[in-house]
């Protein structure tokens, strides 16, 4: 909303300073900023009012160190998270930009169903909270949803570079014109771009106007992994929150040089256009995040819940698959990987072991792999801290493959 009013501001009255919300590096660090005071100072606040309601997370007996003293402590409070990234969003973004309208709804339709599913639990004294089939449904419309609108909107297109050959040399001859495109990036890859069109049209050159048959699915496969990722993530103080913020400020530097011509130019990479605006979320995202984590950190003051861990992982999602790094997914989002395998495995090998040997046995002392660190006897912080090395390694690791090919 600011920036339409500053950019009248300039253009009718060349109001001093107003031009500066032309410049997304300023609008970038206002978003981040705002989200950062919005989450810690009415952060508190909310903390206040939700013990107030006496919205409190009621702990089960897993036999964990410290697990009793957390029964009580305010849970909901993604709703923090969502509030300072929604308000910095509408004060200083472009909202015509179809990747900002995806995300808005995206936040709102997250949020929604895991504040359902801590309502339910809080208020209604049911601990297994919205059936998980309604979850499923949930992140499916919203993979529906995101996956027609990248497909089909006229707004999201890709300029590829023009090379010509001569005497057996490619030489690069700039950008192309814009163009719709289901091409992605495979990383460590030398020729990396993979076009989804290609899984159909190989079958015959009319079914490639098909290929949103295989793209929508794979938008709900990636919203509905990366999501219950995140919620499974959620177990101990700052895990989650700390782990997120990583994932979400290396998708903004992807956004960043992706819808940057010059930085796509150098860097040899597929240019999107206005997809650049995506860094103002990722910034009052990532704000919203770090200041979420004043209050989660061991010990933590309030928990995200679902309203909070739903929502985070369908934005990464969202995020990913807009800026074309959705292969990256298993690299960057390591994380929210181990955590998933750890408990399909655990619960495979157990359910096997039963059949076979009609006793069930398990890999891990508990699932999900943080829960069984501590078994181990380690202290959440020294886990959480480890965690977030670990998902900086993978991160460097992710902004090395656009070079590394």
């Amino acid at each position: 909303m600011l920036y339409y009013l500053f950019e009248y501001l300039e253009k009718t009255y060349q109001f001093p300073g107003a031009s500066l919300f032309q410049f997304l590096s300023f609008r970038a660090a206002m978003a981040i900023l705002t989200s950062l005071l919005i989450s810690t100072v009415y952060g508190k606040r909310i903390i206040l009012y939700l013990q107030k309601k006496q919205v409190g997370e009621t702990v089960r007996d897993l036999g964990l160190d410290g697990q009793t003293q957390k029964s009580g402590t305010p849970t909901m409070g993604g709703l923090i998270i969502i509030f300072a990234t929604i308000i910095p969003v509408l004060l200083f973004s472009k909202l015509d930009n179809v990747y900002i309208q995806l995300l808005l709804i995206t936040t709102l339709w997250m949020g929604a169903i895991g504040f359902l599913d801590d309502y339910i639990k809080v208020f209604k004294k049911d601990k297994e909270g919205l059936k998980g089939r309604f979850k499923i449904i949930g992140q499916v419309g919203l993979g529906i949803i995101v996956g027609v609108t990248l497909y089909f909107h006229p707004q999201v297109t890709i300029k590829e570079k023009l090379q010509e050959t001569i005497s057996e040399i490619q030489l690069v001859q700039g950008f192309d014109e814009e163009a719709k495109s289901l091409k992605t990036t495979i990383p460590m890859l030398k020729n990396n771009e993979f076009d989804y069109g290609d899984l159909i049209g190989w079958m015959h050159n009319d079914f490639s106007h098909y290929a949103w048959l295989i793209f929508i699915p794979i938008v709900v496969f990636i919203i509905t992994a990366v999501s219950n990722g995140a919620n499974l993530t959620d177990g101990i103080d700052g895990l989650a929150a700390g782990s997120s913020a990583i994932i979400v400020l290396t998708l903004g530097i992807f956004a960043w040089v992706s819808g940057n011509i010059i930085f796509s130019d150098y860097l040899n990479i597929m240019y999107i256009p206005r997809v650049s605006e995506l860094v103002i979320y990722i910034a009052a995202f990532v704000g919203s995040l770090i200041g979420f984590l004043w209050y989660n950190a061991f010990p933590a003051q309030i928990f995200m819940g679902d309203t909070g861990s739903l929502t985070i992982g369908g934005i990464i999602a969202v995020i990913a698959i807009a800026v074309r790094k959705e292969l990256l997914i298993p690299v960057l989002c390591g994380i929210f990987l181990i955590e998933n395998l750890s408990v399909i495995f655990q619960v495979g090998y157990f359910k096997y072991s039963r059949k076979k040997y009609g006793v069930g046995k398990r890999i891990f002392k508990m699932a999900p792999l943080h829960h069984h660190y501590q078994k181990l006897g380690y202290h959440e912080s020294k886990i959480v801290t480890r965690f977030w090395i670990v998902g900086i390694l993978l991160a460097i690791i992710s902004l090395v493959t656009l070079k590394l090919r």
